[in-house]
């Protein structure tokens, strides 16, 4: 039997203590990408002189990219964080659980920090989708 695939029933909640007491849902994604993961590296290698393969466990950060209509309310909660920070001269961490009901699949997201995204959305005939880069210590990923 086929899962649905769909990415429509996705729950993205994000926490950020010391900002926000409660965690907050995100709503209203971009059109075509709600997010993007970045691929991690599960292993570093080192090729001997003399042809063995060696490699090793190094721990990585994850990197994700989240697409927020224009229109999102959410996009308040990324623009608190970055004021925040900026007023504060400090970093705030989040963490974050996205519950895919489609798949039966739960990522949550540990000791992440926004580390980039533009102070305002772009504008031509419309205003442009707004993008939010944070970084995870981890993402752990369970079922439902």
């Amino acid at each position: 039997m086929a899962l649905d695939i769909s990415a429509a029933n996705a729950i993205f909640t994000i926490t950020v203590p010391g900002l926000y007491n409660a965690p907050v849902t995100l709503k209203n994604f971009a059109t075509d990408r709600a997010w993007d993961v970045a691929e991690q590296s599960c292993a570093q290698t080192q090729m001997s002189i003399d042809g063995y393969l060696n490699a090793g466990f190094v721990p990585e950060p994850v990197d994700q990219n989240i697409v927020l209509s224009a229109a999102s309310e959410s996009v308040v909660v990324f623009e608190a964080i970055m004021t925040a920070q900026q007023t504060a001269r400090t970093l705030y961490r989040l963490g974050a659980e996205i519950t895919l009901t489609s798949t039966g699949r739960k990522y949550t997201m540990v000791n992440g920090v926004l580390r980039g995204m533009a102070p305002m959305p772009s504008a031509g005939r419309m205003l442009a989708d707004r993008h939010f880069a944070v970084r995870w210590q981890a993402i752990y990923p369970a079922g439902l």
